[in-house]
Formats: C-alpha cells, structure tokens, sequence
C-alpha cells in the first residue's frame, strides 16, 4: 500500500528556479526534497516551508557524483514507499567562444547539465517503472530550442536535455511514467552571476542580459507546474517557444541576422589584452 503523501526531489533546489518549485509544492501539500550542493541556503529553505506549514527537508547533494544521485532517490522512494516527482533542475552556464574553451570546460558543464539529468532520470525510473506512476520534469532551456553563439556548450547541454527528455516522454507512457522538460527563458535567478565566464567580462554580459525583462522565479515556476499537471512533453513561455518555432522559420534571415548580432556584442565583452 502506498503512502498518501506525494513526494518530489527537486535537484539544484536551494536557489532560482528550483527553490520556487521546492514552495510551491510544498504548498500542495508534497513532500519536498530539497537536494542541493549548497549546504546553508538549502536548509534554510527546509525552514522556511516548516515555518508555513509545509514538509520539506534538506539532502546534499552533488548531482555530477552518480552513486549520491542515486542515493538521494532511493532513500527518499524508500522511506515513503513512492517517489511521485523528481525534478532533475540543479545546471550552471557558461560564456565563452569555443576556441576559448578546453575540453576541461566541457567537462565541467556537461557534467552538471547533462550526465546530472541523466543520473537522476535513470536511478528513477525503475522505481517509478515498478510503482506504475511517477513525473520526471528536467529542466533545460529556450536556448535548448535554437541557436546561441558563444554560449556554445551551456547550449549543446541543453539541446541534449531537450532531445533526450522529450524522446523519453513516449517511450515512458507504457509504464505509466510521465516526463517534461522545462524550458525557461531569462529567469532572474543566480545562474548568471554564479556561471562561468571564458575570456570574457561577464559582469559586462549580465549587465545587457538583466536590461530584459525577465520572469520571476515563482512565474516561472507556477507556469512550469501548470504545463506538469497537464503533462506537457515541453513547458516555455508562449513568446519564446513562438518565436523559436515558427518565426526563425519563416524568416530565417532575421535569425542569421539576430545570431550574428549576438556574436558581435558577445565578442566585445572580450577583456582587452
């Protein structure tokens, strides 16, 4: 017999995007994992939740170290006996032109992006394989959707959770397994100030990024848990996903033209030597 109470682990869960899922579905009443390397912001935030009523509590966790990936998932399916949503949302980014970049960086950003995801996916899915249910919602990006120069391999990462999460989503549906991928646009969160900038002035690129406007974490949250509920294979917001699918292919020029804007701009934030 199951547990009545739903359970979700939400990787990267102590800041940004993650920590806005970890309160909001705390407030439907789910158990909350909150799994993060940050060690102090995220028992902060298993206080907080208490603090209003909600279940939550705090496991380290490095998402690049497969056997606590797998730990965290298996502790958390056994203790409540079902593991209803894993959230594998913990990424960095990363500036840089690719000749800029050695294959040490590539290591470092596919690591967390990438083979985090992967981990998470497959120490869950067995369990949620042999329960009959169980949503995997993994967090990639608008620029898993189209092109971004000089954020080339933040880029390829995405693309990769992309394609992988939304191969998955059908071949899953016969065991009963749902699967999402999230793909936020300009989110204000840390990711920014906290990713790594290769031989470019990234104070400068945060600076032109933030002149955007851009969603709060608790919207994008409440829109990506909306899309959850509904099962949705892919959760943007509507512009971008427009913009991505249906305008840069009808005028591929203007998307030559914008990536080429982005080269250049990018480019002059190169320190001077």
């Amino acid at each position: 017999m199951h547990n009545p109470l739903k359970t979700a682990i939400v990787t990267g869960g102590a800041s940004g995007i993650g920590r806005a899922l970890c309160k909001q579905l705390a407030a439907k009443n789910i158990y909350v994992v909150i799994a993060d390397i940050h060690a102090a912001q995220g028992e902060e935030l298993a206080k907080e939740i208490a603090g209003k009523g909600g279940l939550a509590r705090f496991f380290p966790l490095d998402v690049t170290d497969a056997s606590q990936v797998r730990k965290v998932i298996q502790e958390t399916a056994g203790e409540f006996g079902r593991l209803d949503y894993l959230f594998n949302n913990a990424g960095i980014s990363m500036y840089g032109e690719f000749q800029d970049m050695s294959l040490n960086d590539w290591n470092k950003i596919v690591a967390v992006n990438f083979w985090g995801v992967l981990y998470g996916t497959h120490a869950a899915y067995p369990i949620m394989q042999k329960q009959g249910f169980g949503h995997i919602v993994n967090t990639a990006s608008a620029a898993g959707l189209g092109p971004t120069p000089m954020v080339s391999a933040y880029t390829a990462t995405k693309h990769a959770v992309v394609g992988f999460t939304t191969s998955l989503h059908y071949e899953a549906e016969m065991h009963g397994i749902k699967v999402t991928t999230l793909c936020p646009g300009h989110v204000d969160t840390a990711i920014y100030e906290n990713g790594y900038a290769i031989k470019l002035d990234k104070e400068r690129i945060n600076a032109s990024v933030k002149q955007r406007k851009m969603m709060s974490p608790d919207q994008f949250a409440a829109l990506a848990l909306k899309g959850i509920e509904k099962n949705k294979v892919l959760v943007c917001p509507v512009p971008l996903r427009i913009t991505t699918k249906v305008f840069f292919h009808l005028f591929p020029a203007m998307e030559r033209k914008l990536m080429r804007l982005v080269c250049r701009v990018m480019r002059e934030a190169k320190p001077a030597n």
